[in-house]
């Protein structure tokens, strides 16, 4: 007898298959019939037991299950008498794996604490399993989008011997004999190594940020894409990031239009996020908010609720471009036309999700890095390595960062970072 998915279910159609997988709910419709709504991992289907069709034994079998028990089932699928493209499986055998006994999440509203302290056990819902599988989703386009433009990926280090920009927002771990390293923050300085052998490189996966932030965009532990490319200047690197998340949008709409519908997410502004992205400089972006009123500097970095205003108008994402240098880090290159702008800009979301994306040219000079350096009160020695990168063979390089949960966000329409990533890392909770 064949073992199969629910997601295959139409394939095997009056045939006698075998399930295996959960209970999600359960419903007595009268003494000699039971509904069973049964889940494993691929889908969701309503299982029918009729007692005439499976026979006493069976028949009680069904009646001892319990929410989230698992279960094996034998039967027949089929149609729905009543719901077109809807299919259901007629049980005849039921094999019970596990029982379980008072299931903690019920049927009424929690709050997000005893959620999160359940987290293990809320991974299960039908909104949860939505949002994992739109992750997938996105964490394997941007990987085939990058991987079908040429770009090799190159795994830098968690653990690194100095702070890039300082230590304030860092984990710091005793290491050994040779005093402390830090949780990195960002590839990115391994990643300028790599595309002077590889030409096009990528990393992805955890960062950690000792920031203490509450808000809804906030983790100490998240995971990031960060990539980098040789003789790439700034206008083509906005160009590859736009191509990427139009690429992410077409994967999304296109494989989990079930779990966008599950999530009650808006298609539509999806959609239409998908056309040419707009640019504007960090100047315009202030004299626009000057204008609505927001008390800001031409200086200014901008928050949570400045994002939100710069994209309440737009359907599409906006690059906000040529920022000032003194809020940007030193490895930016300046502007040639303004040495007092980098040439670099962030990718603002529409829909009020904010920054997914920074990027910039990075400066190839090794005299003017030096100085930088200098002037930021680095230890030289901490970035000798990164300084001989711009003394043998240096060539003009652009790249940028990707963070995955914020862009998963946005693709999803869920508020709030804790719901999409598995096991979410807040300053106040590290459990389970």
């Amino acid at each position: 007898m064949k073992t199969i998915e629910i997601k295959d279910i139409k394939e095997h159609l009056g045939k006698e298959v075998k399930l295996r997988g959960w209970v999600r709910n359960y419903r007595k419709a009268s003494s000699k019939l039971r509904f069973v709504i049964f889940r494993d991992g691929t889908g969701d289907i309503q299982a029918v037991a009729f007692k005439s069709d499976m026979g006493e034994d069976n028949f009680e079998k069904v009646k001892k299950l319990t929410i989230e028990s698992s279960v094996e089932l034998i039967g027949i699928p089929g149609k729905h008498p009543q719901k077109e493209g809807v299919f259901e499986f007629h049980i005849k055998v039921v094999n019970i794996i596990g029982i379980a006994v008072d299931y903690p999440i019920g049927k009424k509203e929690h709050g997000p604490d005893f959620l999160l302290s359940q987290r293990h056990l809320w991974l299960r819902s039908r909104r949860q399993n939505a949002i994992m599988k739109i992750r997938h989703t996105v964490y394997f386009a941007i990987c085939e989008y990058l991987n079908d433009k040429g770009f090799y990926r190159f795994d830098s280090p968690i653990l690194t011997p100095n702070a890039s920009e300082g230590t304030t927002t860092l984990f710091e771990v005793p290491y050994f004999e040779e005093g402390n390293a830090y949780l990195s923050q960002s590839g990115q300085l391994y990643l300028e190594a790599g595309i002077m052998s590889l030409g096009k490189v990528y990393d992805f996966g955890p960062v950690f940020r000792a920031e203490k932030s509450k808000t809804r965009k906030h983790l100490t532990e998240f995971w990031m894409m960060d990539a980098e490319a040789a003789f790439v200047k700034h206008e083509e690197n906005m160009k590859i990031q736009e191509e990427l998340i139009r690429f992410i949008i077409h994967s999304v709409i296109n494989r989990n239009a079930k779990e966008l519908e599950i999530l009650e997410r808006d298609i539509e502004k999806l959609k239409k996020a998908d056309a040419p992205f707009k640019i504007m400089t960090h100047r315009q972006v202030i004299d626009m908010l000057k204008d609505k009123g927001v008390n800001i500097d031409y200086k200014d970095d901008f928050g949570a609720a400045e994002e939100e205003m710069i994209t309440e108008d737009s359907e599409v994402p906006i690059f906000v471009d040529r920022w000032p240098k003194d809020i940007k880090s030193f490895y930016m290159k300046r502007d040639p036309e303004n040495p007092d702008l980098v040439l670099g800009a962030d990718l603002i979301a529409p829909e009020g999700f904010g920054e997914i994306i920074g990027g910039s040219q990075r400066e190839d000079d090794h005299d003017i890095l030096l100085e930088r350096i200098k002037k930021e009160g680095y230890d030289l020695k901490d970035y000798q390595w990164f300084l001989d990168l711009r003394k043998y063979g240096s060539v003009p390089h652009s790249g940028f960062g990707v963070g995955l949960e914020r862009l998963i966000q946005w693709m999803s329409g869920v508020r709030h970072i804790r719901e999409v990533i598995p096991f979410p890392r807040l300053i106040n909770r590290i459990y389970p």
